[in-house]
């Protein structure tokens, strides 16, 4: 009972705070239900508890030192190189989305971190991602060339191409040690391998969350910056119309030469309008309209015209027809007999 006791009471080891950690990390990743569910959430904080616990015991301990190679370090602490990346990925966990900007900077940080930390030892040859400066620096330089540059693009996509074929391998290499190193019954060449197939995973992984993360950030301060811009737009709408004035020399001239035009617009086309409408001066109010007898009037003009038109339609007929009678009857040339030879 009291070994029990004493068991409960003493503080966790960093093995300890490593594997119960990292153990929580898989089951987020691997969990069914949603992210942002309570339980998810819960195994999230304690994760990134446990492991700024883990990271201020190894910074007391001295676990690691720059000036020290990756041959010096023992097998068994190789894992310990992991706990930054950890704390990237469990930070890239949390939901609150008013504060989604901040986690996506600190999982940044954290993912480069452990980058620099595995460049610094040689664990793999890779090239580091752009901080703020450089990358401030190199939008400046890109943004005076007319066309990007797709020799970087490829690249680029070669580059992820090449890091997708050796993480499958590691994965198949990974699996055919895992059961061996678990078990204790791995030699110490395969327990560093293990570890440093682990590393090299995870560097593949940072790289590629960094990369997801800017994207993120890009499209959250132009969210920012769009909402400025139409806070800044609908308090410039809510403004008074400003009245016109006259820039004059001073205040005599202005009453004796005016504006230099003959006047200042005094009403809106609409107030115009309405006042026009008001007095019955619109041109269409201006136009008298039409008794029922003026109506009948013109009605009766118009049916006398139509009967003349039609009545002298006949008899134009009329003559076209006696006309053509008359030429059948007498053929041309009839009566002019006197000039016969």
């Amino acid at each position: 009972m009291a070994a029990a006791e004493e068991d409960e009471l003493r503080p966790p080891r960093l093995p300890e705070l490593f594997e119960t950690s990292k153990q929580l990390l898989d089951e987020v990743e691997g969990a069914a239900e949603p992210t942002g569910s309570r339980r998810i959430q819960e195994k999230v904080l304690k994760g990134l508890e446990l492991l700024n616990t883990a990271a201020e015991m190894i910074s007391q301990l001295d676990l690691f030192s720059p000036n020290e190679d990756l041959e010096e370090i023992a097998s068994t602490d190789l894992k310990y190189l992991m706990l930054p990346a950890f704390q990237g990925a469990l930070t890239l966990k949390q939901v609150n989305a008013s504060k989604r900007l901040d986690h996506l900077q600190w999982a940044r940080e954290h993912f480069l971190n452990y980058l620099t930390q595995c460049q610094n030892y040689h664990v793999a040859e890779f090239e580091l991602p752009k901080t703020k400066n450089n990358s401030a620096e190199n939008n400046t330089a890109g943004s005076s060339m007319a066309y990007p540059n797709l020799i970087a693009m490829a690249s680029q996509r070669q580059a992820k191409i090449q890091r997708y074929k050796q993480k499958k391998e590691m994965e198949q290499r990974l699996s055919a040690l895992k059961s061996a190193v678990e078990s204790g019954e791995a030699d110490d060449e395969r327990v560093r391998e293990y570890h440093l197939l682990h590393l090299r995973r995870w560097i593949g992984i940072s790289l590629e969350e960094i990369e997801s993360i800017d994207q993120e950030i890009t499209i959250l301060r132009g969210k920012d910056s769009s909402k400025e811009a139409s806070t800044s737009h609908s308090s410039r709408e809510d403004r008074p119309p400003m009245k016109p004035f006259i820039l004059t020399r001073n205040a005599a001239q202005a009453k004796v030469f005016g504006a230099g035009y003959p006047s200042l617009a005094s009403m809106t086309v609409n107030d115009w309008y309405e006042q026009h409408r008001k007095f019955g001066a619109l041109p269409d109010q201006g136009i008298a309209k039409q008794t029922s007898a003026e109506v009948k009037r013109a009605g009766r003009q118009q049916e006398d015209e139509e009967q003349k038109e039609e009545e002298d339609g006949k008899r134009t007929l009329q003559q076209a027809r006696e006309w053509d009678d008359w030429k059948d009857t007498h053929p041309r040339g009839y009566g002019n007999r006197q000039n016969m030879g």
